[in-house]
């Protein structure tokens, strides 16, 4: 299992395009993918899940990531998210 904390640091946070990437990205992958934010948890395979989190800009959360691929599906999610969704510098 990898737990990583990221930091979100795009215009949108983690609502609709950028959710529907993150989404994307962790449904490429077999291991299953959680996202933990204060008390509220979410199957990160799930955008209806992602998008009730209600992540804004400056928000840190917990990525859980656990199976077979973790260490890819880590790596790919944290790039997302560095990237801030290609949403510029």
């Amino acid at each position: 299992m990898i737990e990583i904390e990221l930091a979100l640091t795009n215009q949108a946070g983690l609502h609709a395009r950028p959710a529907a990437q993150f989404v994307q990205t962790a449904a490429q992958f077999k291991s299953k993918v959680r996202i933990s934010a204060g008390p509220k948890t979410a199957d990160a395979k799930s955008i209806l899940a992602v998008m009730g989190l209600g992540l804004s800009t400056g928000t840190t959360f917990l990525l859980t990531v656990d199976g077979e691929d973790e260490q890819a599906c880590s790596e790919a999610l944290q790039r997302l998210v560095e990237s801030k969704f290609g949403e510029g510098p």
